[in-house]
This record gives structure tokens, C-alpha cells and sequence, in this order.
């Protein structure tokens, strides 16, 4: 039987060894990528978005003249880098110094304490900031305060933010919206429908998110090429859509999509609740002496790491689906990809895949009939008994 003491011998593997996670981030898509393969997973990455430069972007030019041309009550900045953005195009502008001047003149509120500090940074204070970091909390202080006929600019952070510019709106203030850095779709599309198919066929163990643009052009995109049902499945089913809060799960919530999220809303814990799920999910089950756990690409036997190539995880994931008992070549022919009707595909697959789990003896030919993991004769009885 398999003794845990086998795995000491065995070099240490990162939790999310053996998966596949899918980044749709633009900005930060780096650091992202870097932390989650430090912790051992492969990365598929394409932005759902791209950023319009801030210095060629007629519209935050704009709201930066109306605003110095007609100081506000309030200003609302939203994120440190959307902040620091502003005033650093300002400035190529030539305007950077009029506005910090306009903006002294106002009732400066921060988000949070990344807002705060970028505030800060360029020698502005702020009147006040939430300790939750949330807008609904600047919002109600807003309102409770008295908004109508106050003119109040809220910086935006890459989307419109309805509710909270029309609860604004419908209070009787004037806004102003600063278009800091705006989404619009990527201008090479090709990668981001590689994803999409990714996520459709469940190459992908987990696709994460950090802004509500890039999960609503995921969602865009696969409408425009029909796939937004078999998307839908794939991400209630199979694939584990982590988004990095609650506002960027909206546009997935809408169409009834749950999400893992991290208490505190950064990549560092987005990675963690990654570690904790993906491992959670994976099928480990006692056979023919070893341990062996079914990850996304790769199997860990004993706790080694055998990645396996995609026609071996269909097998092997069939069989594990019955673990033990035999699973006809028919059948393992359908759960082959574009394998047609030769069941000598399932021969080569299956040659292939004892080949890469390094163990030939886990997966047992039954003569005329298929093949079957050979669990070990305790966990057999327990599943014969199901």
C-alpha cells in the first residue's frame, strides 16, 4: 500500500503544480503571471482589454479643463494609479500645476489608503477615506451630507460606475466624470479567443479576473462567436473563475455565474484562494500501491509531478470517473478528442499515458473487454459497494 514516507525523497512542488490558470488581466497581468507560477502553475494569458494611453485620450483632457476652468465641490478619486495618471498627463499637458491648484480648492475624498497615499505623494490631503476602501461608503457619506447643487467630479476607474454616479445624479449634484484610463478591446484579438476556447474545452483549470471590463469582454466575446452557453458551463462546471472582489464578479454574477474571491481584494490573496481551491478539487485515489491525485495537465504520483499529455488526461480522467471498474474502449474512445472511430486510438493513447504516469501497472487491460485503474483492494470494495 502507499506509505506517505514515499513522497519524502520528492522534491517539493508548489500548490498549484499541475494546473492551468487563465489571467485576463491588462494592467498588473505580470505580477499576476509571476506569483502564480512561482507557486508552480502554467499560465495562459490574454488581455481582455487594452488601456487607451492617458496623454493621447481627448476625453480626460477634456474633464481636466472643465474642472480647471470650474473648480468643483468634491472630488472623488477612486485608485492610486488612475490618480497619479491624471496628474502625470496633466502635467505633459502643461495643466499639472493649475490643476493641483483646483483641486486644493476642493473636498478631496480618497477610496482608500493606496488613494491616499498617491494623494499624498503629490503634496494634496484628503479631507477623508473609508476604512472599508468601498465607494458605497463614500457614497453614503455623500448623500448623507447633502448633495444637491454640489458639484462633485469622480474620477473613474475603467468603467462608468452607474450606480454611483446616478444615485449622485438622482441626489441633485452636478457630476463630472474623469475618464482616467478607459478599456476598449484589444486591438490583436487572437489571443483572447485562444483563451476563450481554452476555457471552453476545459484546458483550463481556472480563469481569474481583476477588473469587471475584462470579465464583461470575456463574456462580449463569446457572445459574438456563439460560444456564451458552452462558456457559461464551462465556468459553472468545470473551470473556477477567481476574481479578485465582489465588483468584478458583477458582470459574471449577472449571468449566473459564482465566484471564488479573496477576503482582502489583491493578487496576493487572489493567488491564495487559487492554492487553496484548485488543490481542494482534484481526484486523489490509492491505486496499485500509489498515491495518485488527477490535476489539470498532469498527474501527481506518489508526489511527483507527471504531466501527461491532453489525449492521456481524457482517459484518464474517464476511467477515474468509475475508479475500478472497467471502462469499455468505446467509451474511452468517445472521451478521446477528434479521435474518429478507430479504437486504436485508444490503444496509442493509453501506451502513451503508462508511458508518461512513469507506472504502467495503475491502469490494468481487462482482454475484450477495456481497461481499469487498479485501485487497491480496500478502495475497491468501498466503490463496488456505491
Amino acid at each position: 500500500m502507499y506509505d506517505e514516507e514515499q513522497q519524502s525523497g520528492a522534491p517539493e512542488l508548489g500548490p498549484l503544480a499541475g494546473f492551468t490558470v487563465g489571467v485576463t488581466a491588462a494592467r498588473r497581468a505580470d505580477e499576476l503571471g509571476a506569483l502564480l507560477q512561482r507557486r508552480g502553475a502554467a499560465i495562459l494569458h490574454a488581455p481582455a482589454l487594452r488601456i487607451v494611453p492617458l496623454a493621447d485620450d481627448g476625453e480626460l483632457l477634456a474633464a481636466t479643463k472643465e474642472i480647471i476652468d470650474q473648480v468643483p465641490d468634491v472630488v472623488v478619486a477612486t485608485t492610486a494609479i488612475g490618480f497619479r495618471g491624471w496628474v502625470e498627463a496633466a502635467d505633459g499637458w502643461g495643466l499639472g500645476e493649475q490643476l493641483l491648484g483646483r483641486l486644493r480648492g476642493a473636498e478631496l475624498l480618497a477610496r482608500g489608503p493606496k488613494v491616499k497615499g498617491a494623494i499624498r505623494a503629490v503634496g494634496l490631503t484628503e479631507e477623508w477615506s473609508p476604512s472599508s476602501e468601498s465607494l458605497a461608503e463614500v457614497l453614503d457619506r455623500l448623500l448623507a451630507e447633502g448633495v444637491d447643487g454640489r458639484r462633485i467630479a469622480v474620477q473613474l476607474h475603467g468603467e462608468p460606475l452607474p450606480g454611483f454616479v446616478e444615485s449622485l445624479r438622482a441626489g441633485g449634484a452636478e457630476v463630472v466624470p474623469v475618464p482616467v484610463y478607459r478599456w476598449m478591446p484589444p486591438e490583436d484579438i487572437a489571443p483572447l479567443d485562444r483563451l476563450l476556447d481554452a476555457a471552453v474545452s476545459r484546458s483550463l483549470d481556472a480563469l481569474t479576473f481583476t477588473s469587471a471590463p475584462a470579465a464583461a469582454s470575456l463574456l462580449e466575446r463569446a457572445e459574438a462567436r456563439g460560444l456564451l452557453p458552452d462558456l457559461l458551463s464551462a465556468l459553472v462546471h468545470d473551470v473556477l473563475p477567481a476574481c479578485v472582489g465582489p465588483v468584478t464578479a458583477v458582470p459574471l454574477q449577472a449571468h449566473g455565474v459564482d465566484t471564488v474571491q479573496p477576503e482582502r481584494f489583491r493578487l496576493g490573496p487572489l493567488v491564495q484562494v487559487l492554492c487553496q481551491e484548485l488543490p481542494a478539487r482534484a481526484r486523489a485515489l490509492p491505486v496499485a500501491g500509489h498515491r495518485v491525485e488527477i490535476r489539470g495537465h498532469a498527474v501527481l504520483v506518489d508526489g511527483a509531478l507527471k504531466p501527461v499529455p491532453p489525449a492521456g488526461m481524457s482517459l484518464l480522467r474517464a476511467l477515474s470517473r468509475r475508479p475500478g471498474w472497467v471502462v469499455p474502449r468505446a467509451d474511452l474512445l468517445r472521451a478521446l478528442p477528434g479521435a474518429g472511430r478507430d479504437e486504436h486510438a485508444v490503444e496509442t493513447a493509453m501506451a502513451r499515458l503508462r508511458t508518461a504516469l512513469g507506472a504502467p501497472k495503475l491502469i490494468q487491460t481487462v482482454v475484450k473487454r477495456g481497461y481499469r485503474l487498479a485501485l487497491d483492494p480496500a478502495t475497491d470494495a468501498k466503490y463496488a459497494d456505491a
